[in-house]
């Protein structure tokens, strides 16, 4: 069971839209797949088709022990992890607990029928966000393809060094540039220069500005369910095949 976090501490980079996505193109290869959403915002959660305020339970309640995995997880094509607005009190909550690092990978310890679980992690680098990276074996970065991405980048790692004293294990799979547009040359100047930085890690597929990956959400699919044979639902099976491969 291959267990990977999406995270970018920057907000608005594709990273809900990343982790739906792949999500769902592995499924259809046939992989076992659980997302799981750790965003108090719930987006992930909507996306899904599942609406964050009519849920008695979440990610939230397991972490914490007051409820079990198999008692929270949605079933479906996808299954979900679902988050709620009670996820945004973890930070104040669980400051003072014993182990508060390792609740999430606690949790994930007690499921076994996958063979990729998906976590969507906050736009911040807070408790939540480190319980990820503890449970998680590899991160993926999604990054808009613009220069701001660099310096968060930078961010990331120092927080992983940090991380790596908690999770030794934990490698970066690799970086994914959203929103690209090869006709801006901002665009193409930001991937060259990632691939410059960092050529064992960035990923080949880029996911292209599509109108498409913006509307499924709203209609609880994911993009090959909402738009087959659109550019994004290419560019996610492209993707997802990155990420299978490297293993």
């Amino acid at each position: 069971m291959r267990k990977i976090a999406f995270v970018n501490q920057k907000g608005g980079v594709g990273k809900t839209t990343t982790v739906q996505n792949v999500g769902a193109a592995l499924s259809r290869a046939g992989c076992r797949v659980l997302l799981v959403d750790l965003d108090a915002q719930g987006s992930l959660t909507a996306s899904c088709g599942i609406e964050p305020d009519e849920l008695e339970a979440s990610v939230y309640d397991v972490m914490d022990g007051r409820a079990s995995m198999g008692e929270v997880v949605r079933k479906g094509e996808l299954d979900l992890l679902p988050a709620t607005m009670s996820l945004a009190q973890a930070d104040l909550t669980f400051a003072g607990r014993i182990g508060r690092e390792n609740m999430l990978k606690k949790a994930l310890s007690d499921i076994e029928a996958y063979d990729f679980v998906l976590l969507d992690c906050p736009p911040n680098l807070g408790l939540v966000t480190v319980n990820a990276l503890v449970a998680a074996d590899e991160i993926v970065i999604p990054v808009q393809a613009e220069f701001h991405a660099l310096r968060g980048l930078e961010l990331l790692h120092n927080t992983v060094a940090m991380v790596r004293d908690l999770n030794p294990m934990l490698r970066v799979l690799g970086i994914a540039v959203t929103f690209y547009d090869k006709r801006k040359t901002l665009n193409r100047d930001v991937f060259n220069e990632l691939r410059r930085a960092f050529p064992d890690i960035l990923f080949e597929t880029k996911i292209r500005d599509a109108v498409a990956l913006a509307e499924a959400p709203s209609h609880g699919k994911d993009i090959q369910a909402y738009r087959p044979g659109s550019a994004g639902a290419e560019d996610y099976d492209r993707l997802a095949n990155e990420i299978a491969r490297r293993a």
